[in-house]
């Protein structure tokens, strides 16, 4: 059995969109990847808004937590790294040990959390989040085992 590749989403928070990110790689191909988050400036808990849109789709990510990019850097072995912020874009690592460019992809998605408003306006903007971010995690694994098959 082949081992698992890691994915590491990296956001600045680590508490919403990176967590989405995480919680919907498992979901759909958590056979092929380890899915894992961390932020470079990591909040105390995962969004309780970004919980419950995720279960609204039947994933649970309320075990989760939000983690520094140090617990991963350096230390884990990351395969491809999904930048989902603008701010983490900017100030993140620019080398990651052992990641050739070509998988290190950047995915600039607005952050829920910012947006204020009823709590009823701010789910609309994390179900929207959560729905990007599952289009974009779908395509890139077509993109991913497209590639897979040429190589093979």
């Amino acid at each position: 059995m082949q081992k698992k590749q890691n994915v590491l989403f990296l956001c600045t928070g680590n508490s919403c969109r990176s967590q989405m990110a995480e919680g919907l790689l498992r979901h759909q191909a958590g056979e092929r990847f380890e899915a894992l988050s961390a932020g470079l400036e990591p909040g105390n808990e995962v969004h309780p808004l970004a919980i419950q849109v995720m279960q609204e789709i039947g994933i649970d990510i309320s075990s989760q937590q939000p983690k520094a990019v140090d617990v991963f850097l350096g230390k884990t072995m990351i395969h491809y790294l999904l930048i989902v912020c603008n701010k983490a874009q900017s100030t993140c690592p620019r080398i990651w040990p052992g990641l050739p460019d070509e998988k290190r992809y950047y995915w600039p998605v607005d952050d829920p959390a910012s947006i204020s408003g009823t709590t009823e306006e701010q789910l609309v903007v994390f179900r929207e989040v959560r729905d990007e971010l599952q289009q974009k995690i779908t395509s890139w694994l077509n993109e991913v085992s497209l590639s897979a098959s040429i190589n093979s």
